[in-house]
């Protein structure tokens, strides 16, 4: 994924994967699932699904006749969106892909989001990736809060702190979130051929601070 547009193509389709939506749907899903997406705005999706369906990545047909159950009652048609099967093998690849792009910020919350469709090898490495980069990350603003400590009223420094707080936290939640992973793979290869339990009562991964 080489940008942010990049980005919104794998989560238009890893939703479509899911279920056909249009475009309201869409975007109410991107802004609730996706932290990053918040502020998305129709002039940004609209020509991104444009864009995917001149690929024939996704196909768009008019769903007056027989509305979705989740489509608004008493509006005007909308077009609904589903992957074609072209769509379905370009996410496909871009699931099974692991390089440093994903462990970055703004991706790998993406990634994130559909870890569910995505194997359990590629998940392992994403989140190593990005436990590696935030231990860089996290090296460097020691050092930096080392070298500029002195020059720095306090609210700077607050705010530097509260930044290495963040990451800390972060890399935290990525070793348990590892761990977890290699206890899965362990009890798949070495149990009954059942996934082992995760960590948490209810199935789900620790949730993200």
């Amino acid at each position: 994924m080489r940008g942010r547009s990049d980005v919104l193509e794998l989560a238009i389709l890893g939703l479509l994967q899911e279920t056909p939506m249009h475009g309201y749907e869409l975007r109410k899903r991107l802004n609730l699932l996706l932290g990053s997406f918040r502020a998305l705005s129709y002039g940004s999706l609209y020509p991104c699904l444009k864009g995917l369906v001149e690929r024939g990545l996704i196909v768009g047909t008019d769903a007056s006749q027989t509305p979705p159950p989740h489509a608004l009652s008493g509006k005007r048609a909308r077009i609904v969106y589903e992957l074609t099967a072209d769509g379905k093998e370009h996410l496909a690849q871009i699931l099974a892909s692991s390089g440093p792009t994903t462990w970055e910020d703004e991706h790998f919350d993406v990634r994130f989001a559909f870890f569910a469709q995505t194997d359990a090898e590629t998940r392992l490495r994403i989140l190593e990736g990005r436990r590696t980069r935030l231990t860089e990350r996290l090296e460097n603003v020691r050092q930096s809060a080392v070298r500029t400590r002195e020059r720095l009223d306090e609210y700077t420094l607050e705010l530097q702190r509260h930044g290495l707080e963040q990451v800390e936290r972060e890399v935290r939640w990525l070793d348990g979130l590892i761990d977890n992973e290699r206890g899965t793979r362990r009890g798949t290869t070495e149990g009954d051929g059942r996934p082992a339990g995760p960590d948490t009562a209810d199935g789900a991964p620790a949730p993200r601070h």
